[in-house]
């Protein structure tokens, strides 16, 4: 196994399920799983597609920290959002998160496998310092 590789784990149901890690770090890339808007300190999930967001950001910047990582490192975003009617809404949000790093941005519609979850948010990012 390559030593530069690093692994972190938020410790989710699906990612012990699915044996998958949150973060992986080879060298410079960081590479971040899709995050949902679950807030781990207490296993809840907001009722609204912007407090599912703003959550999906915090739980993506705890991973970018956990790597050395800073949001403007992100270089690609992945935006899964099960609801088109919340898509404008979504965007609002995630369009004021990215607004310096400006990364490459594929959205689509999908249903998530909780139906509690409105949006997953998966990014790359490419340490600079």
């Amino acid at each position: 196994m390559d030593m530069s590789r690093q692994f972190y784990s938020l410790d989710s149901t699906f990612e012990k399920l699915l044996n998958y890690s949150r973060v992986v770090v080879d060298d410079e890339w960081v590479f971040v799983s899709g995050c949902s808007g679950f807030d781990y300190s207490d296993m809840s999930i907001a009722d609204t597609m912007t407090e599912q967001v703003e959550q999906t950001f915090k739980n993506i910047q705890w991973c970018l920290s956990q790597a050395g990582a800073v949001f403007e490192d992100v270089v690609r975003i992945r935006v899964i959002v099960a609801d088109r009617d919340h898509y404008n809404e979504a965007a609002t949000v995630i369009g004021r998160y990215c607004a310096q790093a400006k990364p490459a941005n594929t959205t689509w519609f999908a249903e998530l496998p909780d139906p509690r979850i409105k949006i997953e948010i998966e990014v790359t990012a490419k340490k600079r310092r």
